[in-house]
């Protein structure tokens, strides 16, 4: 079950960053982005997804 759990926080984490990539922030903010999604996943994949994206 823990497998499965990381499997999907892992596909989500990568259509999060490929997000990220496609954006039109500047190179800087992809980079911090990017960074506190792979330093934090679960987290930063939500505070991404809910004030990053609105940008």
């Amino acid at each position: 079950m823990g497998g499965l759990i990381g499997l999907v926080v892992l596909i989500l984490d990568i259509i999060a960053i490929v997000d990220v990539l496609k954006s039109a922030f500047d190179t800087g903010k992809k980079a911090l982005w990017i960074i506190l999604i792979v330093v934090l996943p679960v987290v930063g994949m939500i505070i991404y997804f809910l004030i990053g994206k609105k940008k």
